[in-house]
């Protein structure tokens, strides 16, 4: 049995909704990676775990909604909904709702994976580089120290494009690797 059949690799899928690739807060370069999730997606050979930001109508008085005052992803709403594209994708996958940037279910759900099957890789694609993104990786190194966390930059976007260059410095500055930097 190779080292390969005893481990598993996970795509982890962030946020690809409605409010940030074209609604309340979308990113500039939103539109331009759905493709290129899609098919990171449809090609990835291994599990694959969706997070959706998911506030409710008290959001201005969350501590979120205090330093950020744009309501965005409101449960039930088109801008809370994952992009007509990627919704479909999710059938037979995890999807976790998080009430803010980085998801504490997932660190939970990393680390006991890790003690089952042990995760070789973990790949982060999605929206928005430097929040959501840049938060669950650091969520998923922290969880699983002996795995590879990896960031494909040509699938993901930031708030804006050195926000999204400093987010991956940041992450690479930690030992994620980044790939497709250069694309």
């Amino acid at each position: 049995m190779s080292e390969r059949d005893r481990t598993k690799d996970i795509l982890l899928v962030i946020d690809m909704q409605n409010d940030f690739i074209s609604g309340e807060l979308a990113a500039p370069e939103g539109e331009s990676i759905i493709d290129e999730v899609v098919k990171k997606i449809n090609t990835f050979d291994g599990e694959i775990i969706f997070t959706q930001d998911t506030h409710d109508a008290r959001y201005d008085e969350m501590n979120e909604g205090k330093h950020l005052p744009i309501e965005h992803c409101i449960k039930g709403t088109w801008g809370w909904q994952l992009h007509e594209k990627i919704a479909p994708l999710t059938r037979g996958h995890m999807v976790l709702e998080k009430p803010t940037f980085g998801s504490p279910e997932l660190g939970a759900i990393l680390a006991g994976k890790d003690m089952t099957t042990p995760v070789r890789t973990v790949t982060l694609v999605g929206l928005v580089t430097d929040i959501c993104v840049l938060s669950n990786a650091i969520i998923a190194k922290a969880n699983l120290p002996q795995s590879e966390i990896y960031v494909d930059a040509k699938a993901t976007a930031g708030t804006t494009a050195e926000a999204k260059r400093t987010a991956l410095k940041a992450l690479a500055g930690v030992h994620v690797v980044i790939v497709n930097e250069d694309v």
